[in-house]
């Protein structure tokens, strides 16, 4: 049967090298789930796979969106069943690697079908977000969709903004829009995830994030700066040095920030991957171990 490979992890632990190497000995190409890296203009601060990498393998979803495009999980979803309906035409393997969550969910579950929102609406509800602050909002949800302002996580304002505009846009709750779907899909899902101890994932990261600095990430914030108040810049290495750029932090204040905030957001998503049963965890060292794996679940 027809395979997808996805391998998972935390920011920083190895995926981009090891999905090389995996797509390589089975001949696939691969899909990046990365929410960041769809993002032409963004490829040092989210650690892009490079041309030569590109051109070694071929990848999807990666620089092909605009700061200022919308783009969402759902139409990841989309995008990549179609994608993954024309390459399973010639291989038997596809191979999906990143650290988005929720991208990583709508190619193998499904999710919820929401409604595209308006750039007007958006652009609305952040200018009010900007001057106002979260808690009119909040308010806001509480009216329209008591039953969902009763569980969103209130300190995550990207998904209470969200149920707003899904409000906003339909005059319906997000809650009803809320079916929660197990689709079934024309190929086996086979989720690999890259686990490594935490003081070295840590010490991986703060290697990463200067690396990153030596590349070029502080003028790469430089050009998108005007660009700062967009969704696609809300993201760890990117807003930090906009606090640096508008004279708020010193430069090392900020690094050291990216650096604790990278080491967060990679805890958040461990949390979420191991609520996912499917997923059997691997050192990204041990890639015997991993091939082996692979081969015994693709016969």
């Amino acid at each position: 049967m027809k395979t997808l490979i996805v391998l998972l992890g935390p920011t920083g632990v190895g995926k981009t090298a090891l999905s090389l190497e995996i797509a390589e000995r089975f001949g696939s190409a691969i899909l990046s789930a990365d929410s960041r890296q769809l993002y032409k203009e963004l490829p040092i601060g989210t650690a892009a796979p490079t041309l030569a990498q590109r051109q070694r393998i071929p990848h999807y979803f990666v620089g092909m969106l605009e700061l200022t495009d919308y783009y969402s999980a759902s139409q990841f979803e989309q995008e990549s069943l179609a994608l993954l309906d024309n390459l399973f035409q010639t291989q038997e393997i596809a191979v999906m690697t990143g650290g988005s969550m929720m991208y990583i969910d709508a190619v193998c579950k499904g999710i919820d079908d929401m409604p595209t929102i308006s750039q007007e609406i958006r652009d609305e509800i952040y200018a009010q977000y900007k001057k106002e602050g979260l808690q009119p909002i909040l308010d806001e949800l509480k009216k329209k969709d008591p039953e969902h302002y009763t569980i969103v996580d209130k300190m995550n304002y990207k998904r209470v903004i969200h149920a707003v505009e899904v409000c906003r846009m339909t005059g319906k709750t997000y809650t009803s829009f809320r079916t929660n779907p197990q689709k079934t899909r024309p190929f086996k899902t086979l989720k690999i995830g890259l686990i490594r101890d935490r003081e070295e994932l840590g010490n991986r990261i703060n290697e990463r994030v200067d690396q990153m600095m030596q590349d070029g990430l502080l003028d790469e914030a430089k050009k998108v700066f005007p660009h700062k108040h967009l969704n696609a810049l809300n993201t760890v290495g990117y807003k930090e040095l906009f606090r640096y750029l508008e004279g708020e932090w010193t430069l090392d204040f900020a690094i050291e920030k990216i650096k604790r905030n990278s080491r967060v957001y990679a805890r958040k998503q461990m949390t979420w991957f191991k609520k996912d049963p499917e997923i059997t965890w691997f050192s990204p060292d041990n890639k015997e171990k991993i091939t082996n794996h692979i081969i015994r679940h693709i016969v």
